[in-house]
């Protein structure tokens, strides 16, 4: 029926699709990396630096260095773990914020805030697993007049959600 002089020329189209950002494992209480930036075993996978944290995945653009504050959240919305700048930064200790919600410690710091940018949202799509970082305005929960950016990124295994308190 068709001709092969009327056949559609097929070409190739550029990806749209954003350059593969690699992975870096770190501390989930310290921020350290793991010795020689290594995938580590299974068993393996407490911090070697503080003993205290378990080693976690994500985009290397998203990994905290260790100086910086952060915490774990999962999709339920509540703390799953938190960095020792953190509690020092936020007042609190860890065993007192494990299993609690989230907005216990920051809250969105635009009380409009809806969609994508929102702090839920932003949660709620890392612990999900995308893998693209998010940016975010946050206040401590109990301080008013402070405006911190936080960036909300994918992490695991278990999936999470890594909060950078920047």
């Amino acid at each position: 029926m068709s001709s092969p002089d009327r056949r559609a020329m097929l070409r190739l189209v550029p990806s749209t699709a954003e350059d593969h950002c690699p992975s870096q494992w770190f501390c989930g209480h310290c921020g350290a990396p793991p010795p020689n930036n290594e995938t580590p075993a299974p068993p393996a996978r407490v911090c070697g630096e503080c003993g205290l944290g378990l080693l976690l995945e994500a985009r290397a653009d998203a990994v905290p260095r260790p100086s910086d504050p952060f915490l774990i959240v999962d999709g339920s919305l509540s703390v799953c773990a938190l960095s020792a700048e953190a509690e020092r930064l936020l007042a609190v200790a860890e065993t007192d914020v494990i299993n609690r919600p989230v907005t216990e410690l920051v809250t969105p710091a635009d009380a409009e805030a809806a969609g994508p940018e929102s702090l839920a949202a932003a949660i709620m799509w890392a612990a999900r697993g995308e893998d693209e970082p998010r940016r975010v305005m946050v206040r401590p929960a109990n301080v008013f007049g402070v405006r911190m950016p936080l960036r909300v990124g994918a992490c695991g295994p278990p999936r999470a959600a890594l909060l950078v308190l920047e």
